[in-house]
């Protein structure tokens, strides 16, 4: 073989690996939805406790932030572990 096939193979092989990099490299908008996703994940739990707990306080007589602010953490402690299997997932 000789310097010139040698070289058009190198070529080749850099161009396809060029291709194939280039195919599989994540859009702009795929990275958005991925970090929209694992917001969603974290938020929601906790606004969703903040929710409950204010209703479960508001039926009381007496005020107590308690609920409220247990639901949330209990909801950020959720929200955490469905980002982390989330992203140990994909």
């Amino acid at each position: 073989m000789n310097h010139n096939e040698h070289l058009k193979k190198q070529v080749e092989r850099q161009a396809e690996r060029m291709h194939k990099a280039e195919s599989e490299r994540t859009s702009l908008l795929a990275q958005t939805v991925f970090i929209g996703t694992l917001g969603l994940l974290l938020v929601l739990p906790m606004v969703a406790g903040a929710f409950l707990g204010a209703w479960i306080d508001a039926q009381s007589t007496d005020y107590s932030a308690s609920w409220t602010l247990d639901l949330i953490v209990l909801g950020a402690l959720f929200g955490g572990i469905s980002v982390y299997l989330f992203i140990k997932r994909h």
